[in-house]
Formats: structure tokens, sequence, C-alpha cells
């Protein structure tokens, strides 16, 4: 499932934005201010955020800033929401690294239509053409999906649960350490806590256990996680 982090302060906006997102289906994370986002971004990562420009702390604009310098947030998909319409204040967004910008108000329908088109260009970055096969699971980079073969049925993975199940899948039966899968997965950062692997880890778990796969994805007690049959 795609977790959306909505950062946004106008109680009448928020409530809009939750009840549109949760009927197609999508987690929720809420902020209203930067500082309680940078809480939320340091104990777990979304797949997309939705930014206000005018919060009550700091310009949305700034926080944007500061999460394309470092490497883990970077490549996180960003799409601005401001009353600001004018053309001049869209070239500062983009420029800064946004990668949509809607203008209030907005209808349902053009937010929903804006995450999904910067969900697709988001996970079309996996630039390797191949399929790996293991554990009852396909691999398929170039569709950036993950099929249970017996099935034949695509998980419905967000970006960090798949690159999260892409590193296991390509790296079975290693032990790796909390740090090591940050490193791996998400770079290194200030941002991200090791907990952080844990809860993507539990949401990996979840996702698998309708199919009993939960149990490929091992506790190493005292030292991290594995991906292995036995």
């Amino acid at each position: 499932m795609t977790c959306i982090l909505v950062i946004e302060d106008e109680l009448a906006i928020r409530e809009m934005i939750v009840f549109t997102l949760e009927r197609d289906g999508y987690e929720i994370l809420l902020a209203g201010r930067v500082d309680e986002a940078e809480k939320i971004i340091q104990n777990f990562l979304p797949d997309i955020i939705l930014l206000d420009w005018m919060l009550p702390d700091r310009p949305g604009i700034d926080f944007l800033h500061q999460l394309k310098k470092h490497p883990q947030t970077s490549r996180l998909p960003v799409i601005i929401l401001t009353a600001k319409s004018e053309s001049h204040n869209k070239v500062v967004g983009l420029d800064a690294g946004a990668d949509d910008y809607i203008t209030k108000p907005f209808s349902p329908n053009v937010l929903l239509a804006r995450i999904r088109a910067v969900m697709r260009r988001s996970s079309g970055q996996m630039p390797v053409d191949e399929f790996v096969e293991i554990a009852g699971l396909r691999l398929d980079t170039s569709n950036h999906q993950i099929t249970v073969i017996s099935s034949a049925q695509v998980l419905e993975l967000g970006p960090t649960e798949f690159k999260l199940l892409e590193f296991f899948m390509t790296h079975p039966n290693k032990v790796f350490s909390r740090s090591s899968m940050l490193d791996h997965i998400w770079g290194q950062s200030i941002y991200l806590e090791e907990r952080t692997v844990d809860v993507h880890i539990n949401r990996l778990r979840k996702i698998l256990k309708p199919f009993n796969k939960e149990s490929l994805v091992q506790t190493i007690r005292g030292v991290g996680y594995r991906f292995s049959e036995v």
C-alpha cells in the first residue's frame, strides 16, 4: 500500500485530502508543521509527500530544499499544494525539486490523477531489465512488479516496500544489520533511525501474509534480517 505524508495546516483542506486518499486506498500520515513532518520522516519514510507551501513554522519550499539535499530523501516524490498561482511561483517550486505543483482550490479527482502520474514517473526509475525468481516470487524490474508465481498475482507494494523486497530477493540467505540495510536501500542520512527498517519490515510482512510468504523475511535476533526459505 502506498503511504502518503500530507503536510498541510488548513483543517478543511486536510479533511478533504484524507477523505479522498483513504477512499482510494492510500495509507496516510499527517503533519501540520515542518517540525512534525521531520519527526515522522525520522521514523518512517513515506512513498510520496503532499507539501503545503505556507506552513506555520517554516515555508514548505524551504523544507523541500532540505529534503533534496539528503541522499535518501532526494528522490522522494513531492507535490506542492499552494494558493500561489502565479507562474513564477510554479517555476520556483519546480526548480526546487518538486515533482508537481497543484494550486488551491483543486478537485479530488485532479489530486488523485496528479498523484498517480507522479508515482508512475517515480517508479519508472528502475534501469535494469531482468527477472529474478526465488521462494515462489518473481521480480520483474523492468515493469517494477513482484508476482506470486503460484497465483500469478502482482503484489501491491509501495515504492519503499518494493525496494526492500527487491533487495532481499537479490541478496537471499544473507544476514543484514539494520544499519547496513539503511545504507543499501535508503542511503546514509541524519534523518532515519534504525527502527525505520523494523517499521517497513512489518509492512512488508503484512503484504506477504495473505500468500503465506511472510516467514521468508526472518528476524535474526541481535543482528538484523535475512530473506530465506530455510
